[in-house]
């Protein structure tokens, strides 16, 4: 009798945490390489060894997924920082930006320029000679539509000086420069890759070189947040997953990438989640701060400018939008 109840005990126990136990929720997330910290959370166990389950669902642009997450229909997003998410923020509907999900950042490939490989051939060799040409996005009020502008304005033009053209999703961005309907895009890797693989793209320039910026982040819904215990579980994951990217693909020595002991595994899973060939994925990988904290700063500078260009009426105090309290708490917890 007593062996029959030390081993219900063991099973209470066991059912009780975290690996036994584990919540089930639901990540939008984009196929692209700068996921792969969640792709490498998810497919070798850290969400789970700290009793989160995620269930990704996956959409074609960034955008749709700050709306999903407003409509209770996500508990997290993990995607580029849009127009749309601080409109939603400011009708009313609480979400938290909470950790760092990829930067542009100079000699780390995220977001391409890539122009039809004719006109590059025809001496189209720099952002002003992108004056006057059509330039293929997902979305009005997208990263790329920011990343663009600012680079425009960097070089002396205006978005102004460009045809914007929305595209809706990344496959429609990447057909489109194909099928010689605009002669530019912005799309990031593998997009950029393929483009040049197939040999109707040229990629003119990585924006993160010639324009820095917090284009990714984590975001809670506010259920999720107010569900601290499980919101902090699912962050130590993450901050697991993270730690294991930077380290195996992510440290430069003399400007260069040196890849760490599990490079080739990194590589197989992208190209798993993603679809694209490992030669595509080995291009490059984004940056992204190894305890996936924030660039803080940075979200405060994006609102200004997308108020500027009346896509938002006005920017949101960073406390009201921003919650680092979360990936703070996981970093401490997780040992290295």
């Amino acid at each position: 009798m007593r062996w029959i109840l030390a081993v219900l005990s063991m099973a209470l126990l066991l059912a009780g945490s975290p690996a036994g136990a584990a919540e089930r929720v639901k990540v939008g997330v984009l196929k692209l390489t700068s996921s792969a910290p969640i792709f490498i959370g998810v497919e070798k166990g850290f969400f789970k060894e700290h009793g989160v389950d995620p269930e990704l669902v996956f959409f074609q642009a960034a955008a749709p997924i700050a709306t999903a997450l407003a409509a209770g229909q996500l508990e997290i997003g993990a995607t580029g920082l849009t127009a749309a998410l601080y409109n939603i923020v400011l009708g009313g509907e609480k979400l938290w930006i909470v950790a760092d999900k990829g930067r542009e950042w100079p000699g780390y490939p995220l977001t391409a320029i890539v122009v039809q490989k004719e006109l590059w051939e025809a001496g189209l060799r720099t952002v002003r000679d992108l004056k006057g040409k059509r330039i293929g996005v997902t979305q009005l009020g997208s990263t790329f539509h920011y990343h663009i502008g600012n680079i425009l304005e960097k070089e002396g033009l205006t978005l102004e000086d460009v045809k914007i053209v929305p595209l809706q999703a990344l496959p429609s961005v990447l057909e489109a420069l194909k099928g010689k309907q605009v002669e530019a895009i912005l799309i990031p890797q593998p997009f950029a890759g393929t483009a040049e693989a197939q040999g109707f793209g040229k990629i003119l320039a990585w924006a993160g070189d010639l324009f820095p910026w917090q284009i990714a982040t984590v975001f809670y819904s506010g259920k999720f947040a107010a569900e601290r215990p499980h919101a902090v579980n699912f962050m130590k994951g993450y901050v697991k997953a993270s730690r294991y990217y930077h380290d195996t693909v992510l440290v430069q020595k003399d400007g260069r990438v040196q890849p760490g002991p599990h490079y080739d595994e990194v590589v197989a899973i992208t190209a798993k989640y993603t679809g694209a060939k490992p030669e595509i994925i080995r291009l490059g990988f984004p940056f992204q701060d190894r305890n996936g904290r924030l660039l803080v700063p940075d979200i405060e500078r994006q609102m200004a400018w997308w108020v500027r260009h009346g896509f938002v009426k006005s920017t949101i105090l960073l406390k009201d939008i921003v919650d680092t309290s979360f990936v703070e708490a996981a970093a401490k917890a997780v040992p290295e």
